[in-house]
């Protein structure tokens, strides 16, 4: 019988969750869904200097928001430092480990010694057939790996291939610190054994961490998981992501007005192709998603690609989704607090009412806020630049008859209001642009918006022929 796929994501909580964790994340999730398997969650916090609550939380609601679930309760590594420190005694009772007294000071000769030579710095082993006897008295020792020291370590990995390395470059890791706290590759090792991982899917800065945890393997005597290393992700220009290129937190491209959805769809994409296809549901990411089809070179981050996505989603989601996606995006928008407040069930169903036409337009969740702000505008309206400026002597004597043409306009809908200027216009021989645009200004203090006629019918009777006498 196969044994069930097991993937994990592991996060350090020493900040938000940027985009390439979150890639990682999503890979580990569709892989494991995609093969019946269970996706497990382990907070990598035993740096307790830089782990906070807050990056916790951040990491948290960022995989939730973006709609990727894990199995099981989450796991957090400090709390089984026991279990790690268990098992670095057992290697070195098993011999495969030994108790190392350098002191720090012939640590930092063997470093400088290296400097000066052009090379990195490796332990040299002094203590690692010395026996404990020799031990000087004041210095705490640290447990070391009896690290394979001929032959070669080879991973055949998913995404990067067969990877081989000589043994005789690697030196005697630290598995246990002075003060007993384990280090980050046994504690890894341990936690992946102990929840029965099976897959490891993560970014290939973690390559050479690979050929050092299957030394750890090896001396325990433990299968080594199927390994996945996937490139990270550059900026546009093919340099290292900085924040300019969009080396954000999930919780920054929210507040940005990105759908979880359309985020999911543009970060499955980033170094994984299936065929030419761009856009993918939930289902079909899982259906089609597998390792091996997972380039070997760097991802480019693109925002406005990532945009032109969000639009497509946009356009196609479900207004009332929408409209409590709208809600949700407020809470980071600046003066967002002023539209909450105005929010009720008029306003709701004025929004449902508009957000056809809002949404054909908006790439983004606050470019659809910034479009339907003539629903929330108070009276009279603030008159953007342009807007200001088609108001003429002219044109304020147009809207005075315009009002007047509207007044008796019953039932009032879009359809009705429509015919209303259009019979308007060919009576005093205008163009339907010369009505609708002071139309336009009068309603929603700009001179771009919605259909005209959907505003109209968005916005009532009362509401229009209101704002239409401020400007008259």
């Amino acid at each position: 019988m196969t044994q069930p796929v097991v993937t994990r994501f592991a996060p350090s909580p020493t900040g938000f969750l940027h985009i390439g964790g979150a890639r990682t994340a999503l890979f580990n999730w569709l892989y494991a869904h995609g093969r019946g398997g269970k996706m497990l969650l382990r907070i990598e916090d035993t740096d307790r200097e830089r782990s906070t609550e807050a990056a916790i939380g951040a990491i948290l609601d960022g995989l939730k928001w973006l709609g990727i679930d894990w199995d099981g309760e989450t796991i957090y590594q400090f709390a089984r430092v026991a279990r790690h420190r268990e098992i670095a005694e057992q290697l070195l009772a098993a011999g495969n480990a030994y108790y190392c007294y350098a002191s720090q000071q012939e640590l930092e000769e063997m470093r400088a010694a290296a400097k000066a030579e052009g090379r990195a710095m490796r332990y040299d082993g002094r203590w690692r057939d010395r026996p404990s006897s020799e031990a000087p008295a004041d210095v705490k020792p640290v447990i070391r790996l009896k690290a394979p020291q001929t032959g070669e370590t080879v991973i055949d990995d998913q995404v990067q291939g067969r990877v081989v390395w000589q043994n005789e470059n690697f030196d005697d890791l630290v598995l246990l610190r002075s003060d007993g706290t384990p280090t980050y590759m046994l504690a890894v090792v341990v936690d992946d054994h102990d929840m029965g991982v099976t897959h490891i899917i993560r970014g290939d800065d973690h390559l050479i961490n690979a050929a050092r945890q299957k030394h750890i393997y090896d001396a325990l005597g433990w299968e080594v998981p199927v390994m996945s290393h996937i490139p990270l992700i550059h900026g546009p220009d093919g340099s290292k992501l900085s924040k300019r290129h969009g080396a954000l937190g999930v919780d920054a491209y929210r507040a940005m007005g990105y759908l979880p959805e359309a985020l999911r769809n543009y970060l499955v994409r980033l170094g994984w192709s299936h065929g030419d296809q761009e856009i993918f549901s939930t289902q079909e990411m899982i259906e089609a998603f597998d390792l091996p089809a997972i380039g070997r070179s760097a991802a480019r981050f693109d925002f406005a690609k990532l945009e032109n996505l969000n639009g497509h989603y946009i356009r196609h989601a479900d207004d009332k989704a929408l409209l409590a996606s709208f809600e949700d995006v407020l809470k980071f928008l600046p003066g967002g607090e002023a539209i909450q407040a105005k929010l009720n069930d008029q306003t709701r169903a004025q929004l449902l009412q508009a957000m056809p036409g809002l949404k054909e337009r908006a790439k983004t969740l606050i470019e659809l806020i910034d479009s339907a702000k003539f629903i929330f505008a108070d009276r009279p309206l603030e008159l953007e630049p342009k807007a200001a400026a088609v108001l003429t002597p002219e044109t304020r004597q147009l809207i005075v008859k315009l009002r007047t043409a509207l007044e008796t306009v019953d039932p009032w809908n879009a359809t009705t209001t429509e015919a209303a200027m259009r019979e308007f216009a060919e009576q005093n021989g205008l163009k339907l642009g010369a009505v609708a645009q002071p139309l336009r200004v009068a309603l929603t203090g700009r001179t771009t918006s919605p259909g005209i006629f959907d505003v109209l019918g968005v916005l009532g009777r009362e509401t229009c022929l209101n704002r239409l006498q401020d400007q008259a």
